[in-house]
This record gives C-alpha cells, sequence and structure tokens, in this order.
C-alpha cells in the first residue's frame, strides 16, 4: 500500500452513539522486533531513525480503536516478547543489526526478495501450540520497514483471505486467527489502515454470495464515484466523494447516506451532502476513525447476519466457513 507521513491529528470527539452489544476484550500476543544496534551504542532501532515508540503506538490504537466502536472492542495485551532480532525471510536470509542500518542509510538498497518466513515465525514463537492453549486471541509484530510482512494474515487450517493468502495448518484446534503486521516507522493511521483491510476482507467473507439487494456491506462500502448519488461510506481507501485512491481531501460535495448507518438498522433516512470536511480534510487517521464509528453494531440478526459487525472483525471463528 501507499504509505504517508503526517503531523499527529487531534483525537475526535466519540462516536456519536453508545453500544448496545456486549462488550469485546481479545487478548492479543504482541510481538516487538526492535533490537538493539551495537555501532548506536546500543540503542533501539526505532531510537536509531526517530521512529515511532511500538508500545505508544499500540495504546494509542487499542484507545482509537475503543472510541469509535463505543466501547465495544477493548483490546488488552496479555504478554509482550521482545524479539531483539531480525527475523528470517522466505529465502533465509536475516539482516545484521548493523547490516540494516548501513543499508537504510545507503538509500534503502533492502535485500529482495523480501518476503517473510511465516512458517519460521510461527515455529519460533510456538504460536500454534500457544493459541490452542489459549494463551492469546490474535498476534500483534511491529516490525521495521522491509520487515517483508503482510499488514494481516489469517492463520489457521481453515483461515481465509485476510488482505494477504492464508497462512495454513495441518491442524489448529481453536481453528484460526489473525496476525497483524505494524511497521513502526509509521504511525498509527497506517495500523487503523491495516484494519481497515482486515475488516474488508472479512466482511466480504460475511457476505459472500448475499445477493445485491441484500448486501449490507456492499451497500456500506458504496461510494460517487462508482455509484453516483447514492454514496454510502466508501471504503478505507475510498471516501464517499473520492475521486482517486487516498483521495481523502476533496472537497467536492456529494449526497450521501453515511450518517444513517449511526442509527442502524435504520438505513431509510434521508442523505445529505458532505464533503472532506466531514472525515478530517485529508487527515488519514481521522477518516479513518470516522468510517469505523459507522460500522453496524446493533442487537439482532438481518437473513442470518448479525446487525453487530465488530465480532465478525475481531474473531475470525465467527465467520462461517
Amino acid at each position: 500500500m501507499r504509505w504517508f507521513r503526517q503531523q499527529p491529528a487531534p483525537t475526535p470527539a466519540p462516536a456519536p452513539r453508545t453500544s448496545t452489544v456486549a462488550a469485546l476484550t481479545p487478548r492479543v500476543l504482541m510481538i516487538v522486533h526492535d533490537p538493539r544496534i551495537p555501532s548506536e551504542r546500543g540503542r533501539r532501532l526505532h531510537e536509531v531513525f526517530g521512529w515511532h515508540d511500538p508500545d505508544a503506538l499500540a495504546q494509542q490504537y487499542i484507545a482509537d480503536l475503543a472510541t469509535v466502536s463505543a466501547g465495544t472492542l477493548r483490546y488488552q495485551i496479555v504478554e509482550r516478547i521482545d524479539a531483539d532480532f531480525f527475523p528470517p525471510k522466505l529465502d533465509g536470509f536475516a539482516y545484521g543489526a548493523d547490516e540494516f542500518v548501513t543499508r537504510w542509510r545507503a538509500g534503502r538498497q533492502m535485500h529482495q526478495p523480501d518476503a517473510l518466513d511465516y512458517p519460521a515465525r510461527i515455529a519460533h514463537f510456538d504460536l500454534i501450540r500457544r493459541y490452542e492453549r489459549g494463551d492469546f486471541d490474535e498476534v500483534w509484530v511491529f516490525s521495521f520497514p522491509y520487515a517483508g510482512e503482510y499488514e494481516s494474515t489469517m492463520i489457521g487450517d481453515s483461515a481465509f483471505w485476510c488482505n494477504s493468502p492464508p497462512v495454513g495448518v495441518a491442524r489448529c484446534g481453536r481453528g484460526r486467527f489473525v496476525m497483524m503486521g505494524f511497521n513502526y516507522e509509521r504511525d498509527v493511521g497506517c495500523m487503523l489502515e491495516n484494519f481497515g483491510h482486515r475488516t474488508e476482507s472479512i466482511m466480504e467473507r460475511v457476505y459472500q454470495g448475499v445477493p445485491p439487494a441484500h448486501n449490507l456491506w456492499q451497500q456500506f462500502i458504496q461510494y460517487d464515484r462508482i455509484a453516483p448519488g447514492r454514496a454510502a461510506c466508501g471504503n478505507v481507501h475510498f471516501a464517499p466523494n473520492s475521486s482517486a485512491d487516498y483521495d481523502w481531501g476533496n472537497r467536492r460535495q456529494v449526497l450521501s447516506t453515511c450518517d444513517v448507518w449511526l442509527d442502524f438498522p435504520r438505513i431509510d433516512q434521508p442523505a445529505r451532502l458532505v464533503d472532506c470536511r466531514d472525515w478530517g480534510a485529508g487527515d488519514m487517521r481521522l477518516h479513518h476513525l470516522w468510517w469505523f464509528a459507522r460500522l453496524p453494531h446493533a442487537a439482532g440478526t438481518a437473513r442470518g447476519i448479525n446487525n453487530d459487525w465488530w465480532p465478525y472483525i475481531v474473531d475470525p471463528n465467527t465467520v462461517p466457513a
């Protein structure tokens, strides 16, 4: 995906509603690849380059998702592993600490192919056995640029596409779990983007096979460019009035039903004119917070699908195989 540098944005006001559904409290195993660099007096990699502190990013991410879900989603980090090494890639290559710094300073002459060895990571941290034992519900990995990992990946014998190919295993008694990959060179806006693409993948799966007239997910993600005059909330890359990818700062006014979704399952209210001022005037993090705040989380079902979408997004085992 395309990355952006930006100034920190103010925290938006809480979503204009209260949750009517049970809280979700997923437990997180947090793995941090932030090696100490011998040639830099043993400072951590993020300190050497002035990148973000992974622990601060994690806490802001947790707070943001709690806010936009009206308190429904309450992530808990139950274990933090200081993985003081550079993980191996599929071809067996792994950076040395000083080597990475030298390559980055030389113009990002980084190793190719870049892909991470996921089976090696799973084996190193004994993730399947630990997941089956109930130690965690999902994994967050904080790494450096060119770590070679996906933004999100689903793992398990019944895993499916989650913005990347699934990582199948021979047996996983608890089903499947998500591993998030966060780059601490970037800020929390990019972390929310990762979670947004995870959301898109999972909700596509939830609504697969549902006819267009009843496919609420497809209605939710409509934007004016593809559905003139019938925009709703758009998707992670396209706001209701976007003309291109990442066009979150467009001042063109369009009709949108974006606020209708705040009162879901009522979606028969009139549209209104909106533009970028509604979702942060181009700020990546504020757009994503605006978008997440409109995800349905009401009681009840419609055609066998829950009116609360958050459990599907958080726990892929709630999604039909």
